[in-house]
C-alpha cells in the first residue's frame, strides 16, 4: 500500500483547501529529487516482488470459510518494533499493511540481483517463508493466509469472524462493514474522502455471467438492500440508478481494494533506461492481466470477467459527476464537493486505470528520442493536464513528454492529508509527492528516486519501475513464476532493446479485450510485430 503517515487526518471538506499546498510542494520535492539523482548510472539490476495475502478463518464443522479480521495485530508483531520481528528477519522477509484488516502484504526482506540464477531460483523458497512466518505469528490453525484475487463472498452475509454489520459511518456500504479497514487512520478517511469529494457512494457494476439458472433478464439483482435508512440519500442509489440490470452492483472501497495482486518492483541502470522499460512494458501489462485472471466471483455471483481490474478502478473513483460526464443520481451534486468548481476538468478515467501515455525513451545520442515518436501517445485521457505542473517542469529542465506525465497525474487532489505534515522540508522529504504520486494506481508506475539518491550513494534505491497489473495465484510456484518471467523478460528487453512501441491507444484496447472472461485463450490482442 501506498504513503502510512502518523497523524491527524483533515475531514474531505477541510483537506480540499489545502489541496494546491500539496501539489506545489510535491513538484517542488519533485525537481529535488531528479536534480539529484538525474546524472546517476549503472546502477545493478535489483528487484523484488509485493505478494498480499487474505486471512481466511475455516470452521470445518459448519463448513464455511470468513476473512478473519481480528488478527491483524500481527503486522504489529511481525515491523520491526514487534516481539516476532526477528522471526520475519531471520527468514529474509518483511511484511506490511495493506486497506483490508483480513490483509496482509510481504516482501523479501532485500531485494533479488537480477544478475544472479540462484536470486531466480530462490524467490519460490522465500514466498513460501512468508506463508510460514505469518502462520507462525498467527498461532490459530483455523486461520490461513490464501492468495485469492478476491474472496468470492465479500459482501455476502455473514463473512467476517468477528461478525461485523454493514452499517458504517466510512463507507456507508450496504453489504461491506468498515470492520474490514485497516485500523491506521488512513484507510477509513481515505475510505470516506474519497465519497465525500465524489459527492456520492463509488459504484462498481461487473456484468453477470448469464446460465440457465440466472436470474432473468433485464432485472436488477433483487438482493440490494431496498428498506435502509440510515444514510440518506446514499441508501437510496441504487434504486436511483446506481445498480444497473444484469450486474453485480458493489458500492463500497472495500470491493477492489479489498482484492489482492502480485506487483513486481525492477530498478533500471539510469533514467533514460527506466523510461525505455516502462514504456516497454506498457503493453505487456495487458497481456499480464488476462493471463493471470484469477477474480471470477464478485459478492456471491459468477461474472461475465474473470479480472479484478475495472472492479479496483471504480472502487477508488472520486471523479464527480461532471468530470465523469454523467448526470448527478437524485439528491446528489453535480460537482460533489470540490472546492473550486470553476476549474473542473473532464476527466476520462480513474485515479486507478491503465497507463494513459508512454515516458519516451529518449536515447543518449544528439538524436533525441529513438523508437518513441509522439504520435504513440494518441490517448485522449493522456491530455488532460495541470498546466501549471507542466510549465513548472519545462522551466526546470523537464522534456514535454516527461513535463506531461507527471502533469497528468497532479490533476488529482490529494485525498488524506494529514495536519502534522503540511509543513515538510522539499529538499529532503517527499511526502507530499508521494501524496499524489502513490494514490495514481496504474498497470506501471514510474518511480524516481528520493533527493538522497546522489550518484555516489547506492545505498538508497535508483531509478525503478513498478509492474502492477498481475492477480495473485493460490500456489507459491505460480506466483514465483510470474515474477520470474516479468523480470527475465525485462532484463532481457533491457539488453536487446527491442522496439515494443504501438499507439497507446492500442494497448487500451487491450486492456477492454483483457477484461472479457477466458480472454488469453479466446480472444486476440494489439502487439508490436
Amino acid at each position: 500500500m501506498g504513503l502510512l503517515s502518523l497523524g491527524t487526518p483533515f475531514h474531505w471538506m477541510e483537506s480540499r483547501n489545502y489541496s494546491e499546498h500539496v501539489r506545489d510542494n510535491g513538484i517542488e520535492q519533485l525537481l529535488h529529487m531528479f536534480e539529484a539523482a538525474k546524472d546517476r548510472s549503472n546502477d545493478e539490476f535489483l528487484w523484488g516482488d509485493e505478494i498480499e495475502y487474505m486471512l481466511v478463518k475455516f470452521d470445518d464443522k459448519k463448513k464455511k470459510a470468513k476473512l478473519s479480521i481480528d488478527k491483524d495485530y500481527i503486522l504489529q508483531d511481525l515491523g520491526e518494533e514487534g516481539k516476532s520481528y526477528s522471526l520475519a528477519e531471520d527468514n529474509d522477509v518483511l511484511f506490511h499493511p495493506e486497506y483490508g484488516r483480513f490483509m496482509i502484504e510481504a516482501t523479501p526482506l532485500k531485494p533479488y540481483n537480477g544478475e544472479k540464477l540462484s536470486d531466480y531460483i530462490y524467490v519460490q523458497e522465500n514466498m513460501s517463508k512468508r506463508r510460514e512466518v505469518a502462520i507462525a505469528a498467527i498461532k490459530d490453525e483455523t486461520i490461513v493466509p490464501l492468495t485469492l484475487t478476491s474472496f468470492p463472498r465479500m459482501g455476502v452475509a455473514d463473512f467476517t469472524f468477528p461478525s461485523a454489520k454493514p452499517n458504517g459511518k466510512a463507507s456507508k456500504s450496504l453489504f461491506l462493514p468498515d470492520e474490514i479497514i485497516n485500523r491506521h487512520v488512513r484507510f477509513p478517511t481515505l475510505t470516506a474522502n474519497i465519497r465525500r469529494r465524489r459527492g456520492c457512494k463509488v459504484a462498481m457494476n461487473i456484468p453477470l455471467f448469464r446460465d440457465v439458472n440466472t436470474r432473468g433478464e433485464d432485472e436488477v439483482d433483487d438482493t440490494i438492500p431496498k428498506d435502509r435508512n440510515l444514510f440518506e440519500p446514499y441508501d437510496n442509489e441504487p434504486a436511483d440508478g446506481a445498480a444497473l440490470k444484469n450486474h453485480i452492483y458493489m458500492d463500497s472501497m472495500g470491493f477492489g481494494m479489498g482484492s489482492s495482486c502480485l506487483q513486481v518492483t525492477m530498478q533500471a541502470p539510469n533514467l533514460n533506461r527506466s523510461r525505455y522499460l516502462y514504456d516497454s512494458l506498457v503493453n505487456i501489462a495487458p497481456l499480464m492481466l488476462a493471463l493471470t485472471g484469477a477474480a471470477p466471483i464478485f459478492r456471491g455471483f459468477l461474472a461475465d470477467q474473470d479480472v479484478r481490474w475495472n472492479v479496483i478502478a471504480g472502487a477508488v473513483d472520486d471523479r464527480t459527476p461532471y468530470e465523469r460526464d454523467v448526470d448527478a443520481l437524485p439528491g446528489h451534486k453535480l460537482t460533489g464537493n470540490t472546492l473550486e468548481t470553476g476549474k473542473l476538468k473532464k476527466i476520462p478515467k480513474s485515479r486507478y486505470d491503465s497507463v494513459d501515455q508512454y515516458l519516451g525513451d529518449i536515447n543518449d545520442s544528439k538524436d533525441g528520442f529513438h523508437f518513441f515518436n509522439s504520435k504513440y501517445n494518441d490517448s485522449e485521457s493522456s491530455k488532460v493536464i495541470n498546466e501549471k505542473v507542466y510549465n513548472k517542469l519545462l522551466e526546470n529542465g523537464f522534456d514535454p513528454v516527461l513535463a506531461n506525465h507527471f502533469a497528468h497525474l497532479f490533476i488529482r487532489d490529494p485525498i488524506v492529508i494529514f495536519n502534522e505534515r503540511l509543513v515538510q522540508d522539499n529538499k529532503t522529504e517527499n511526502d507530499h509527492f508521494e501524496n499524489i504520486q502513490s494514490t495514481n494506481w496504474q498497470t506501471l508506475r514510474f518511480k524516481p528516486p528520493t533527493q538522497a539518491a546522489i550518484p555516489s550513494n547506492k545505498k538508497v534505491p535508483g531509478w525503478r519501475v513498478e509492474f502492477r497489473p498481475m492477480e495473485i495465484q493460490i500456489t507459491d510456484f505460480e506466483n514465483a513464476a510470474f515474477a520470474n518471467f516479468i523480470v527475465l523478460l525485462s532484463l532481457a528487453i533491457l539488453h536487446n532493446s527491442p522496439n515494443m512501441y504501438l499507439p497507446i491507444s492500442f494497448a487500451e484496447l487491450n486492456m477492454n479485450v483483457a477484461h472479457k472472461r477466458d480472454a488469453a485463450i479466446n480472444e486476440k490482442f494489439h502487439f508490436k510485430v
